[in-house]
């Protein structure tokens, strides 16, 4: 059987791989002798399938991507010249199979946006293939960390979901997300889905029990025991500036939503106020150096502060109210501590 053609016919066969590594020749044997029954698939040489995990010989490698990229060229420039909807499992069958061996080839990640946008309207499957367009980005980024092609794609799919499966996104990315806390791109998806959802909460027609405020405040407890759990990771602190800007931001329309006198507006300062209390308790956590020759608690102290000193500038007009809870000097000083080669900026950033 042809190389390509035997590929993709073990992916069909096992549409849950989830995993596509590369093995030497002299590794199969072993590989064959610890399979047993039928639960392996194997030609003793090229590939080698079990527990939806698939090896390709090294040797294989390059004749297999060459014979993918040529099939998948073919397919695309068919499509392109008939515009045929027969044509679209063609593409997206090839394109897999070469994002699988490449996952960095940014037409075939394109050529999936063509086909999904293509179909949309048409095709009554399509929020099924939404969740296994999901799926297949977030098998490759287990394997191709920070894969900025495969993660925009994956930003770019948002669009097209519904808002129940924009929930479960959320929902289900959040394991992944727990045990990838350095890679920031997950995290950019997960904002994706939080401002689509913001973005429907306004419509008129928003579903009942579609709560802006518990999403944001299970994201925004789940990412502080993030930060106390892995202590100095920057991806955890960018996504809490972003959840607080746009907490902020809904505190500013609301506040001026409000007459002056109301209890809304009171409840809303209220509301603020218990937001500010919580982030200089979280400052407090995490600004404790122990005497040991260990960075991160440096780095985390100063993400801490520096996130802080971010906040302050995000809402100037609560800056006093900031400075009574706030005390400045120690923080000025923690930050000369934990960093000091940045002692000039953190002059000009208190002052």
């Amino acid at each position: 059987m042809d190389l390509l053609l035997q590929f993709q016919h073990i992916l069909e066969s096992d549409p849950l791989i989830d995993e596509v590594g590369f093995v030497h020749p002299t590794q199969f044997a072993t590989l064959t002798e610890d399979s047993t029954g039928d639960a392996a698939i194997s030609d003793g040489t090229t590939f080698w399938c079990r527990d939806h995990k698939l090896g390709v010989s090294t040797q294989a490698v390059l004749p297999l991507y060459n014979a993918a990229k040529r099939a998948f060229i073919a397919a695309m420039e068919e499509y392109k010249r008939l515009g045929d909807d027969g044509l679209e499992s063609e593409m997206m069958k090839h394109s897999k199979a070469l994002l699988l061996l490449s996952s960095d080839f940014g037409t075939a990640w394109n050529s999936r946006r063509w086909v999904i946008k293509s179909i949309t309207g048409k095709c009554s499957a399509l929020q099924e293939i939404l969740g296994k367009e999901s799926e297949l980005v977030e098998k490759i980024a287990e394997r191709s960390k920070m894969n900025y092609r495969a993660w925009n794609h994956r930003c770019w799919l948002v669009s097209y979901m519904t808002r129940e499966q924009v929930l479960h996104e959320l929902k289900k990315s959040r394991n992944w997300a727990g045990l990838h806390v350095a890679d920031n791109c997950c995290f950019h998806y997960r904002r994706r889905l939080i401002l689509r959802i913001l973005k429907d909460s306004k419509l008129e027609n928003a579903s009942p029990g579609y709560s802006v405020e518990e999403v944001w405040k299970e994201e925004l407890d789940w990412n502080e025991m993030l930060i106390k759990r892995y202590i100095g990771r920057e991806a955890l602190w960018l996504h809490r500036r972003f959840l607080s800007l746009c907490w902020m931001k809904q505190f500013a329309t609301d506040l001026h939503d409000v007459s002056c006198h109301s209890e809304l507006k009171t409840s809303t300062i209220n509301s603020f106020n218990s937001f500010i209390d919580n982030e200089l308790h979280l400052l407090n956590s995490c600004s404790t150096v122990p005497d040991n020759d260990f960075e991160d608690f440096q780095v985390q102290a100063t993400f801490s502060a520096t996130y802080i000193l971010w906040l302050t500038k995000q809402i100037p007009e609560f800056w006093s109210e900031f400075q009574e809870k706030l005390t400045i000097g120690n923080l000025k000083a923690m930050l000369s501590k934990v960093c000091p080669e940045r002692s000039f900026l953190w002059d000009s950033l208190i002052d």
